[in-house]
Parts: structure tokens; sequence; C-alpha cells
């Protein structure tokens, strides 16, 4: 049987129009509205014992839509005060119904993530009605950590003081590229100027951890622009850095265009481009004393700076996901919201969860599911996968880390699998290795 690595589209020097990330297992696509009832089972079950709980937020309103953006957002007219009210509203009716199934009554979620679209879009009167209403609804006193997610245009002193004060611990800001130029050709809201503005005050009120985030390979962005970027992110001292690199969905304004006049390469740098700008930043980071955690992360402290959100999420922990479009997962089952504001608001104000599709995963699912995410850090625990899937990884999956060993990306370290850093920059192309047959080559959303 030829290998998934000799044969995957994404090993192709040129970036062309799908998708290149790998958030989960098994492929979206594969999560149908006909197995909706399997999330409505799980609910009506008590939580499996020393499972973490976490809360996901959907706050799908925008200043503008960025040409790479593939997530459901609103922007301009449909994103007037009135309905971002209505909808902080509907999402607390939401959390409500959730707070009185069997699997979540009384628990006390560990994480909080707002994402977005742009959450920082909300006003402060928005914010604080939101995160009152769901500290009502689910203490947050066993909370470890709140990340919310921004866009640096749309914050300013009184509403970054605001944020602290609510409970924010983990400020995240969508900085992508640090040249005007390219933040315009990319659709951007922010500019420069607002970035330095933002973050220097929110470091002088003391969050107790920013992350930024970069895209590498944007439309117009040259080598000179990415160096001088990862340059000014070590001048910025982030506590952590997310970097992302360039992909294409087909669901953009970006794939649009070039569908329009006829393309199908996307102007953006190549594969190797990318993971080589990746590699560099993250050896640059490297000698600026930050660790390398994960396929799209570098840290300067890991042990004070962690992302809980990530690693409860990646072992599988519950959670629940408010917001329209947005993904949850409950006892072995995922799923998502409906992806529009008419059909979620209407199920929301009959009473019932506004879930659009789902998909209870086998035994075997899980674990392939952790496999996968977990190759993300660089690093497979033999011993952890022995006590959680009673499953030796080395045995189980000893045909793909053949082939991953072979191509020069994986060795064995005792217990340990390990992916060197030319499989950690490409490791989501890799993946298909360790997928069931029905999921190699399938649609992934």
């Amino acid at each position: 049987m030829t290998s998934p690595v000799e044969v995957r589209p994404e090993d192709q020097a040129k970036t062309t129009a799908g998708n290149y990330f790998v958030a989960n297992y098994p492929p979206f696509s594969f999560w149908k509205p006909e197995r909706k009832e399997e999330v409505f089972a799980a609910l009506r079950q008590p939580p499996l014992p020393g499972t973490p709980l976490g809360i996901y937020v959907h706050l799908p309103f925008c200043r503008k839509r960025c040409h790479f953006c593939y997530f459901r957002v609103y922007t301009g007219a449909a994103a007037k005060r009135d309905r971002v009210t209505a909808y902080v509203d509907a999402v607390l009716h939401e959390l409500e119904l959730y707070s009185q199934t069997p699997l979540v009554a009384g628990r006390r979620p560990r994480y909080v993530y707002f994402g977005g679209g742009t959450p920082s879009f909300l006003s402060v009167e928005q914010l604080t009605q939101l995160f009152n209403g769901m500290k009502r609804r689910l203490a947050w006193d066993e909370v470890e950590e709140v990340t919310f997610e921004c866009e640096p245009g749309t914050l300013n002193d009184e509403k970054l003081q605001a944020l602290r004060d609510l409970g924010v611990t983990r400020l995240s800001l969508g900085i992508e590229n640090f040249d005007d130029e390219i933040l315009r050709s990319n659709g951007r809201a922010h500019l420069s100027k607002e970035i330095y503005r933002a973050y220097d005050f929110a470091r002088s009120i003391g969050f107790k951890q920013i992350n930024v985030d970069l895209i590498a390979g944007m439309l117009n962005e040259t080598e000179a622009n990415w160096k001088q970027c990862i340059r000014k992110v070590v001048e910025l001292a982030a506590d952590c850095v997310t970097i992302y690199q360039m992909e294409i969905p087909f669901n953009t304004t970006i794939y649009r265009e070039m569908h329009e006049r006829g393309e199908i390469v996307a102007p953006v740098a190549d594969w190797p481009t990318k993971r080589a700008w990746v590699g560099d930043a993250f050896a640059e980071l490297e000698r600026a004393g930050y660790t390398v955690t994960s396929a799209y992360t570098a840290v300067r402290d890991p042990q004070a700076f962690r992302f809980l959100y990530r690693d409860y999420l990646w072992k599988g922990a519950d959670m629940v996901s408010l917001g329209l479009s947005s993904f949850g997962h409950f006892r072995g089952t995922h799923y998502q919201n409906e992806k529009d504001f008419g059909p979620y608001a209407e199920r929301l104000a009959s009473g019932e969860l506004p879930v659009f599709r789902a998909l209870g995963m086998t035994e075997e699912e899980k674990l392939i599911r952790e496999v996968i995410l977990h190759m993300k850090t660089g690093r497979l625990d033999r011993n952890y996968f022995r006590e959680k899937f009673a499953t030796d990884i080395l045995a189980r999956f000893a045909g793909p880390l053949a082939n991953l060993g072979a191509a020069g990306y994986v060795t064995i370290a005792g217990d340990y699998v390990l992916l060197n850093r030319d499989g950690l920059l490409r490791v989501d192309e890799l993946l298909a290795e360790f997928f069931l047959p029905q999921h190699v080559h399938a649609r992934y959303t």
C-alpha cells in the first residue's frame, strides 16, 4: 500500500486552494446532522470521572473580513450594536440550557476561550454582560485560564482594563504582520501603530500572559519582511508567539478572486518557503530564550506560560461550545452548532440547543484523535497512551511510525516518539499516516 507521506497534495511545492491545517479527527466532513442525537445522549449522562470541562465562545463580529478568513463572521450592517447585544443574550441562554443538563450541571470549568471573529469587537458594556452572565450560570472559581482573542485596532485603554478586571489571563493579539502595506493587501483592519499602542498598554497593566499571532506567507510577503517581523516580536518579548503557515481554504475571498480569474495557485509563498520561514523564526526565538512547544508555538517560559485550552482539549476534555458555527466535544462526541444567526437564534428561542451536526467517536477514533493532536507537540508518550487507552502505540502504529521514520521525520527514544524540526514544520501533512483508511483521502471539512 502506498504511504500517504508520498502522495499527500500538501507535499507539493505550490500553495494550492484547500485546507491544510488539521484541527480535529475524524475529519469534519464525517460529522452529520442525522447524528445530532449522539451529543444529546451524551448530555443526558454524568461526566466521566476526572474529565475537565472547558468553555469555548465564538463571537462572529469583525470590523472587516480578512481575505484569508474562512470563519463565520459578520461585518458592517450585520454587526450593528443591537445585533451584537442580541447575540450575547442568545449565547447566555445557550449556556443556561447546558447548565441544566446532567453532564454539565454543577461542574466548574477549568478554562474559557473567547474566539472569533473578533471578540474585542464587543463594547465594554457587552463584554461585562457576557462575562458576568456566564459566571452566574457556571461558577468560574476553578478557572485556570481565560483566553481572549483581540484585533489590535478594536482595543483602547478602557477595554483592555475591563478585560483584565473581568478575568482574562491570556490576551491573544492577532498581529499577523507588522507591515502596513501587507496588512492592507490581506484585508486586515488594523495597522502597525495600533499593534504597539495595544501591546504596550496591555503590558503596562499586568496581563498574566500575552500571546501574539503571526502568519507566514501572507499575500505580498517577502523574506526580508518576515525576518523583520520576527525581530519585532523578539523586541516585544511576548510571552507566547503563535505562527501559522498561510493556507487558502475554498470559502475565502482570496480563493473566490483566484477562481474568477481562472487561476489555481494562490499568490502566496510556496510550502517549502513557508516552512523555511517558520523554521528560521523558531531558531531566532530559541536564540532569544524561547522554547518551541508545538508546531505553531514558542514560549518564553513553558512553566509560567502554559496554554491550557490546547492542553486540555488535545487530551479529550469536555468542552461546552457556545455561539453559531462553534465546535464542542462531550464524552467522545463531537458537535458543531448551526452556522447562521437565524437558525441559531430560532432554535434557542424554542428552548432547543442549536446543534447542527455531530459524530460520536469509536474507541479507536478517540485514540487516533489524541495521537495526531499530540504529534503536533513533537512528542508522543508511550506510557500516557498505555494508561489512558490500554494501547501500545509503538505496536498499534508500527506502520505509520516506520513510514515517518524512513522519511526522516521520526525517531523512537525509549518510551517516546520524537518528531524532528523538519517533521514538526510539516506535521499537518504527515498526520494522515495515522488516519483510518476511510478518512485518508476524504474531504476534510
